[in-house]
Formats: C-alpha cells, sequence, structure tokens
C-alpha cells in the first residue's frame, strides 16, 4: 500500500535534509516533486493542486525557513495535508438507534461487492454485532449461489429464497428475519453493471426508500485508480453514498484512488481490503495511512493484528522458555504458525518504519513457501527429536528429508538457522537491551527474554 509514492516522498525528503539551509528556491523545487510523486500516483489533478497549495502556503512562512530543523517541519507539514486529505479522523460504520441497522453494498460489477460484504460481516462480528447477509442480485446466476459459500465458510447466517426474484422482496425478507432472530445489523449485497445505467438506479433507489439505511458504502477497485474515484463520483450524485470501501490494496495500486476520494466525493473512506482472505478487510485510519506513506510506518495496526491472532498464554509461556533457554524446534514451529496467522510477511513490514535495517527488510523479496518447507521439515521429526535437536544424527537426518519431501541441505540450514536463532536469544536475553526489553509489556513473545 503507497509503496511507490512513499518512496519518491522519502527521496525529496532526503533531499531536504541534505541543504545546509531551507529556502524559497529549494523549497519550490521540492514541491514540484512532491507534485509529479502525487500525480504518478494517480491522485486526482484537483487533490494534487489542493494540497499543493497547502504545503506551500505553511512551508513557506519565516518561522519554518529559519527554523533550526526544517527539513523536519516540512515532513510534519506534509504528514498534516495528507492527514487532511484522507480524513482528520477515522470514520466509523453508524447504527441505527432502532435495529437492525441496514447497509446497503454497491458498486460496479467486478468491483469485489460481494467478497466485500463477507468480509465486513466476519469484521462487524468480531467487533460485538449480529449480522446477516442477502444477496439481491438476481441477475447473475452465481451472484447469491457465491454470497452463500462465503456465508458458510465463516459460519455466519444468510437470508435467502431461492424462488424468489425481486430484489425488494428479497432485503424486505432478510429484515423480517433480522427481526425475529434478534441480528442488529443486515448487510444487502446489491446487483452491480459494468458500468452505471438508469435501470440498475431506478433499482438502488427503490431499496433506499425502502429499506432506509443507516449507511451506503461503495465499493471500489483501487487497481483501477482515477476511474475508482470517477465512479463513486457518479454514485454520490445520483444515491448519495456515505462511505467508501477500497478493495485490493494490497496488489499494485498507487494509491491515487484513497488520496482522491474523499476530497472528490466529500465521503470517507472506511475500509480497505488488503488481501483475498476473509480477515483481510481493515478499517481505514488517515493519520496511520499518512505514517505509512511517508515511511513511518504503522505500529498500531501492527499490534492490532499481533492482539488478535496471538494466543496471550501461548506468549507468555514462550517468554518464559525463551529466558530458560528451553526453545525447542515444535517451540519455533509453533511461533511460525501464530506468524502466518497475521498476514503475510511482506504487508507486516510494511507496517514498520522504514528505516536501518528494517527498511533493508522491507526490500528484500520474501519467500512465503519457506514456511511451509520449515514446517514440514520439523512435522518430521520424531517428538524427541524435536525437543532435543542434538539427538539428529546423518541418518535422521536423510529420514526427515525423505519423510518432508526436501534435501538434506534444507534440513542441515534449518538446523543451523535454529541453532543461531538460539544463541543469539540467550546473548540477548542476558543483555542491557534484553533487560530494557523484559519490562515491556508486549502483546507478543519478547524476543530477549524477560
Amino acid at each position: 500500500m503507497f509503496d511507490s509514492l512513499s518512496d519518491k516522498l522519502q527521496r525529496v525528503f532526503k533531499n531536504l535534509r541534505g541543504e545546509g539551509k531551507l529556502t524559497a528556491e529549494n523549497m519550490e523545487a521540492a514541491l514540484k516533486e512532491i507534485r509529479v510523486a502525487l500525480l504518478e500516483a494517480d491522485v486526482h489533478f484537483k487533490v494534487v493542486k489542493a494540497f499543493i497549495e497547502g504545503v506551500r502556503a505553511k512551508a513557506m512562512g519565516a518561522e519554518v525557513l529559519s527554523s533550526f530543523s526544517p527539513a523536519q517541519q516540512v515532513i510534519k507539514i506534509v504528514k498534516d495535508e495528507l492527514v487532511a486529505v484522507l480524513g482528520t479522523h477515522t470514520s466509523r460504520l453508524r447504527t441505527a438507534n432502532q435495529p437492525p441497522t441496514v447497509v446497503m453494498v454497491v458498486g460496479l460489477q467486478g468491483s469485489g461487492k460481494t467478497t466485500s460484504t463477507a468480509k465486513l460481516a466476519r469484521y462487524l462480528s468480531k467487533n460485538g454485532h449480529r449480522p446477516l447477509m442477502v444477496s439481491v442480485d438476481v441477475y447473475r446466476p452465481a451472484a447469491r449461489q457465491q454470497l452463500a459459500v462465503l456465508a458458510k465458510d465463516l459460519a455466519l447466517p444468510i437470508h435467502d429464497d431461492p424462488a424468489e426474484q425481486s430484489p425488494l422482496a428479497l432485503a424486505r425478507g432478510a429484515k423480517r428475519e433480522a427481526e425475529q432472530s434478534g441480528r442488529d445489523l443486515i448487510l444487502v449485497d446489491t446487483a452491480g453493471r459494468l458500468h452505471i445505467d438508469e435501470q440498475l438506479m431506478a433499482e438502488l433507489h427503490e431499496l433506499k426508500e425502502n429499506l432506509h439505511p443507516t449507511e451506503i458504502l461503495f465499493v471500489a477497485d483501487a487497481m483501477t485508480g482515477q476511474d475508482a474515484v470517477k465512479s463513486a463520483e457518479e454514485f454520490h450524485k445520483r444515491l448519495g453514498i456515505t462511505g467508501v470501501v477500497l478493495t485490493k490494496m494490497d496488489g499494485d495500486a498507487r494509491g491515487g484512488a484513497a488520496l482522491s476520494i474523499r476530497h472528490i466525493t466529500g465521503q470517507p473512506l472506511k475500509f480497505v481490503g488488503t488481501g483475498e482472505k476473509s480477515d483481510a478487510l481493515e478499517a481505514f485510519h488517515p493519520d496511520r495511512a499518512a505514517n505509512r506513506i511517508l515511511g513511518m510506518g504503522d505500529v498500531l495496526s501492527f499490534i492490532e493484528k499481533v492482539e488478535q491472532a496471538v494466543d496471550q498464554k501461548q506468549a507468555e509461556s514462550m517468554q518464559r522458555k525463551l529466558l530458560e533457554d528451553e526453545f525447542t524446534l515444535e517451540d519455533f514451529r509453533d511461533q511460525l504458525k501464530q506468524l502466518r496467522k497475521l498476514g503475510s510477511l511482506e504487508s507486516l513490514l510494511g507496517m514498520l518504519p522504514q528505516v536501518g535495517m528494517l527498511k533493508e527488510l522491507k526490500n528484500a523479496k520474501v519467500d512465503e513457501k519457506e514456511f511451509t518447507r520449515v514446517v514440514a521439515i520439523i512435522d518430521s521429526m520424531t517428538p524427541r527429536e524435536r525437543d532435543n535437536h542434538m539427538l539428529i544424527n546423518d541418518s535422521r537426518r536423510r529420514r526427515i528429508a525423505k519423510g518432508s519431501g526436501t534435501s538434506v541441505q534444507d534440513v542441515n540450514n534449518l538446523l543451523k538457522q535454529y541453532g543461531q536463532a538460539r544463541k543469539m536469544m540467550k546473548s540477548m536475553s542476558g543483555g542491557f537491551l534484553g533487560k530494557k526489553m523484559g519490562k515491556m509489556k508486549l502483546p507478543f513473545p519478547n524476543p530477549f527474554g524477560g
């Protein structure tokens, strides 16, 4: 998310830091580079113009130009303007005074409405709600079936009447079921088209007039850039959307849609899809997004992910083992499985500040298949071998390699890396850094013990 834009802005700030003093001339040069970076990220030209004017007005003041650390002040100004463009606060989903709350999910065909509906249902159920899904897309034969399959995978309820072919009747049926079963929220997955047409808008207006939705969420594909912004603007003019869900933010999207959509429509970006899995939906936090764009990372989101995925008792047990030098291969395997629950390594590294070694890690190519290989090797060991790696001689290594479908060299590499990791953890746990880290209340096992 925002990688290309972030790299370009980092170069601009690096050049500013290299200047002995900030002048009107080199500030203008920096603004031109920022302008180009934003346009190349597919940010709407009106947004770019307003953004540059805002930064210029604040950065050209005498206080900034004569300050002791002008480059840092410029970075702060750019961050403040980014937050202003993205939204000054996190926009949460509104609920009705009298349940059930109705949320209409709208958008063009292929934007990811159905999968976003299911992801949203999961997200809401994890946050104390009792959602009921319903698909009113009676035109695509597989649309209702697709949502039914997703609902079954998530073990969440869905309303469907195979004999019913009226979108409004389906939605009303879902509302009755929600009221009878105590469901506090209804997610209505509406039909889409390849382009906006009168029939589609008439149907959506009818649903809106009869269901009185608290939220109308427009789902847009971030990969389509300014096309997503134009569609959102048109839907808002014709229907009155209340928020936006941007899908495929984990792909090659340049970030232009995210930076443009609120300024153009006046409606907030509420959620972003960051992958294909059902848990790959995040609430959008403007300040955190601004930090990531500027290479400052998103540590709060990282910690939230860890807290959701890591078992606290297991974490405390692992911390004790690290401190007492009892970290076995079985523990190593369990840690890898916990790590996999957090998502791809690349997405996790993207949440960390891009400085020093972390920047090098971010740019490194991560082979996700290596996790599967390592787990297969450890699974092919006996319980005694996992408990005491010193038992693993040459004949055992050959057996483990054969059982895991790997090579003896792969087994050797794993044992070598495991040995180095144990040694490093042992030395660090007793040092100054380990003692300092040991006092911190971390939501995951402290690698330095304590």
